[in-house]
């Protein structure tokens, strides 16, 4: 297969290095030596799954057993999956070119809802059957986990087993069960580890008007309630030798993750629920796990990540540290998407001694009222403040994220966007903004969940009119898309036949706008009859 792809497939494909599967730090076992084989599968295109840490994180826990091993698959892009097609060749592993129904187990990352149909594409191009129950014990078990495992039931008929909450303990649980029970009731004895859902073991029952009645177990012994999993992060395994890719990819830097969760608990926000409590490492643990990273990777910036990066408790000293340690190496830190206040910007700007780089803040709300009402405590002054502060400190370019169609929201907090944007600029002639404007999605287990979402038209109409009045580069989520994200975010088990009508009409990479078709999405639900 090896000989097959360099010679004969990788010449007519477009990013070969993403099929290779030679990076730096990658691992290669001998398959005949181990009783467990797991693929690790991010169902979108290399370059992103890439940039996923806690896909890296899994690799390094599994391949550091005698007794299991871990590889790679990523969705091959279009042009890969014709000459897959057109050659009858089965979707393969990175590391040892075998293909995936070979492998034990085939664990599914699951980062955003519009990634369905890419993991029934992926399914399909391994030939392994879609549903779970047309597969036997000659196939793979199928084991999904990530934030949008919080509502697994719209792929309840295609995968075996979801994982919810922190995956680096459970992964191993799995793997002993398997080793112990493969074959014979392995769905029932996952189903007793804590933090697993086995949603075949459990019946859903609909009202007449289609809301779901109850859901009860098929059998005894079986747990009525699944409760997340949660993790000590500072003694939990971090890989000291991640993966270093090839190409450029979305996030070609060594990801520090600082803390999980957030001590903020914005009410639109789904993240807090999925990752939280808020747990942080140390900063000695940080830097022990940095000082190794940076000299197996020979990365030259550091991110250091979170949902909240200048909430960590010690943020000021963890940057010192790391300024005093690295800066005279020309090694950068950066911090992802800031609070809107005066204390990010001065930290913002000290690590932007040896590298500057971008500035991105999150006001996601026009109006103090609906800053207030979504838990954003920011004023207009203090906002309008800090990106003055950010003018004198050099950068001319800022970064802002808002959303549209959030609950309570009129007229005048549209308005109030287009004001709050103005008036810096008003002030100082040679400050741009790149602003991304998205739709609100209510999400499942935040204090919105039970909220309508906006109207389609309306939701359009009011990114048109930013659009039209904002004084900058404006990007914006489709409209359509957002709206489909929300039907799977919070939808059920009868989504299933939708979304394998939707992939056997060709619909896939529903995240990517060039290839979203909603008007296929819509053909698909009159098809099955479903509203």
């Amino acid at each position: 297969m090896e000989r097959t792809l360099l010679d004969d497939i990788l010449p007519f494909v477009s990013k070969p290095g993403r099929y290779l599967g030679n990076e730096w730090n990658v691992v290669h076992k001998d398959w005949e030596s181990v009783r467990v084989k797991v693929a690790l599968c991010y169902p979108d295109i290399y370059e992103l799954g890439m940039s996923n840490l806690g896909l890296q994180i899994l690799y390094s826990i599994i391949n550091q057993r005698e007794d299991s091993l871990a590889e790679r698959v990523y969705a091959p892009g279009l042009d890969m999956e014709e000459i897959l097609k057109r050659r009858g060749i089965p979707l393969s592993s990175l590391e040892s070119k075998r293909p995936l129904k070979d492998f034990d187990i085939i664990g599914f990352t699951l980062q955003h809802e519009l990634s369905y149909t890419n993991i029934l594409n992926i399914l399909n191009l391994a030939k392994i059957p879609l549903r779970s129950d047309n597969r036997d014990g000659k196939f793979p078990l199928i084991i999904a986990g990530g934030p949008s495992a919080s509502n697994p039931e719209p792929l309840a008929d295609f995968i075996d087993a979801f994982v919810l909450g922190d995956g680096e303990e459970v992964i191993e649980e799995i793997i002993e069960t398997y080793k112990k029970y493969k074959g014979r009731g392995i769905l029932k004895a996952l189903a007793t580890i804590p933090g697993v859902y086995v949603p075949s073991l459990y019946e859903v029952d609909y009202k007449e008007e289609g809301t779901i009645d109850r859901i009860e177990r098929k059998e005894a012994g079986i747990p009525e309630r699944i409760e997340k999993r949660v993790i000590d992060l500072e003694v939990s395994h971090y890989p000291l030798t991640p993966l270093v890719p090839l190409i450029d990819i979305s996030q070609n830097r060594l990801n520090l993750e600082i803390q999980r969760g957030c001590p903020h608990s914005c009410r639109f926000c789904q993240s807090q629920a999925v990752y939280g409590p808020c747990r942080v490492r140390s900063k000695e643990r940080l830097l022990e796990i940095a000082e190794a990273s940076l000299r197996s990777t020979g990365y030259d910036e550091i991110s250091l990540t979170s949902l909240s990066s200048t909430d960590y408790p010690e943020i000021e000293g963890l940057i010192g540290e790391f300024l005093a340690r690295y800066e005279k190496n020309h090694t950068s830190i950066s911090l992802p998407s800031l609070r809107p206040d005066k204390f990010s910007l001065e930290l913002a700007t000290r690590v932007q001694k040896v590298r500057k780089t971008g500035l991105t803040f999150a006001p996601e709300a026009g109006s103090e009222r609906l800053r207030r009402l979504i838990g954003k405590e920011i004023s207009d002054e203090d906002f309008i403040s800090t990106i003055s502060l950010a003018y004198d400190a050099g950068w001319r370019l800022v970064k802002l994220y808002f959303m549209i169609g959030l609950p309570t929201e009129e007229q005048e907090d549209i308005e109030a966007i287009i004001r709050l944007v103005k008036e810096p600029k008003r002030r100082h002639k040679n400050l741009n903004f790149n602003i991304t404007i998205a739709p609100y999605v209510p999400k499942p287990h935040t204090p919105f969940q039970w909220l309508p979402m906006e109207k389609v038209k309306e939701l359009r109409r009011k990114k048109e009119h930013l659009s039209r009045r904002l004084p900058a580069q404006i990007k914006g989520h489709n409209v359509e898309s957002s709206f489909l994200e929300a039907v799977f975010s919070r939808g059920d088990r009868r989504l299933g036949v939708v979304l394998e009508k939707a992939w056997e009409m060709g619909c896939r990479f529903d995240q990517w706008k060039e290839h979203f078709r909603f008007d296929i999405w819509e053909e698909a639900f009159s098809k099955c009859s479903l509203d």
